[in-house]
């Protein structure tokens, strides 16, 4: 863990990563916040909301991945930011003249323009690092990712009850310029930025874009042991979507209806108190038993323990389950972070990062639909968490029968993919697992 942290570069991309995700919990938190109080006749809003988020992965996957590998992966990480921050100052206008269209219509923007972030950005840290490192750099991710399930509710929370809506969506503005200027000001070699050669904008034609679209999904078709983890993602995104929105409505219309925003911040802490050990202790059990083993066991546990959150009646109980799920989905995360860019060759990473995105969301997108059509006319919080459970129950499954045995053939018979194995497959490694 300390060695990666001498590495100056990876210390400026963290840094902006964390303070980019900065730029958007607080607002968002806040914006469910100000929906559920202006609107509380009317819940499917805080889920178009969340949809706002996820459903522009659908319009711009397509570029993602080829911008990513094609054109400076640091230009497009920094633009992002700053446009993400023009376009929060023209939701903080929407907010104040009360149309909400307007509102919806930029976040759905600001949605797309991010979506461009993640995958240049994943693929420079994972270019600066060596592959014994990737497995900490996971770890890394998921304890910022924990300290935000920690605080980042409760901040948005405070943020919208004492600086109100428009303070909180400044707050968001200010986290993504900050973001741009540390990335702006990282140096990272042009081979890094650059994996494929400099290419100018009137390149990127139509056919570039569909040459390149193909080559992404391509690389994941022949490497079967890639394309299913990734398959496994689509069941990850209907719980996400759910999720997303869930917890708030489990406070708001069943356990807690005079202090929902009081505790749903509580449950966010909860779970980052159970997934921030999980997260720690993710890279050593990994090297302990392998990947695959804490996938599955990590998965199954969430199987028991979300189906405490089902059906109790008592809000902490409810909230001694949150923590059992974080703690386990924390290893299951740092394993399949630390596994996926092992068998991922860097010159491919930003087209193959980008349809995890568009994976995800589609399912996510098609949760958060169906909660906001469905609830609370045709479905209750308890069956939509009953749904919840079994999509886990699948993934887990799918990954328990699929993953041994392809794994085996990835690592010629070992049958344990481990963090001590470095380097990604070649074409006859993908060839042997068709």
């Amino acid at each position: 863990m300390r060695d990666i942290f001498r590495n100056a570069t990876f210390c400026k991309l963290f840094a902006a990563a964390v303070t980019s995700q900065l730029g958007s919990t607080i607002g968002n938190m806040a914006l469910a916040f100000y929906l559920l109080d202006h609107y509380s006749n009317q819940p499917g809003y805080a889920a178009l909301a969340e949809l706002m988020y996820s459903l522009p992965t659908l319009a711009v996957f397509f570029l993602v991945g080829v911008l990513a590998d094609r054109m400076d992966r640091k230009k497009i990480c920094a633009y992002s930011d700053w446009i993400r921050a023009g376009l929060t100052m023209g939701l903080l206008g929407a907010l104040v003249a009360g149309w909400m269209p307007l509102v919806f219509g930029v976040l759905f923007v600001r949605g797309a323009v991010g979506k461009f972030f993640n995958p240049a950005q994943s693929a420079l840290v994972q270019s600066i690092l060596k592959p014994e490192h990737y497995t900490a750099a996971a770890g890394m991710n998921q304890m910022v990712f924990s300290m935000f399930m920690l605080f980042g509710a409760g901040m948005g929370a405070l943020a919208y009850h004492y600086i109100g809506i428009e303070g909180a969506v400044l707050l968001d503005a200010v986290g993504f310029i900050i973001s741009g200027c540390l990335i702006q000001t990282t140096r990272v070699g042009m081979d890094i930025r650059l994996p494929n050669g400099r290419t100018a904008w009137r390149e990127i034609g139509l056919s570039l874009i569909i040459r390149d679209f193909r080559e992404g999904i391509g690389y994941i078709f022949r490497n079967k042991l890639l394309m299913a983890i990734i398959a496994g993602f689509f069941i990850f995104g209907f719980i996400n979507g759910a999720f997303a929105v869930l917890p708030m409505f489990m406070m708001k219309y069943k356990l807690a209806p005079d202090h929902y925003q009081q505790y749903t911040s509580l449950f966010t802490i909860f779970f980052g108190i159970g997934l921030l050990p999980g997260s720690l202790a993710g890279s050593y059990l990994v090297r302990k038993w392998g990947y695959i083993q804490v996938i599955v066991a990590g998965l199954l546990a969430n199987v028991v323990c979300g189906s405490m959150m089902a059906f109790t009646g008592q809000v902490w109980l409810f909230m001694l389950s949150a923590a059992l799920v974080g703690l386990g989905i924390g290893p299951v995360n740092v394993a399949i972070g630390g596994w996926m860019p092992r068998i991922i060759d860097s010159s491919i990473r930003g087209r193959v990062n980008a349809w995890i995105d568009p994976i995800m969301m589609l399912s996510q997108s098609i949760a958060l639909g169906l909660i906001a059509v469905l609830y609370p006319r045709w479905i209750t919080l308890e069956a939509a968490y009953v749904g919840v459970g079994v999509c886990i129950l699948a993934v887990t499954a799918f990954y328990a029968l699929k993953l041994p045995e392809l794994s085996r053939r990835y690592n010629g018979g070992t049958g344990r993919e481990t963090a001590e194995k470095s380097g990604v497959p070649d074409e006859a490694d993908m060839g042997a697992s068709q």
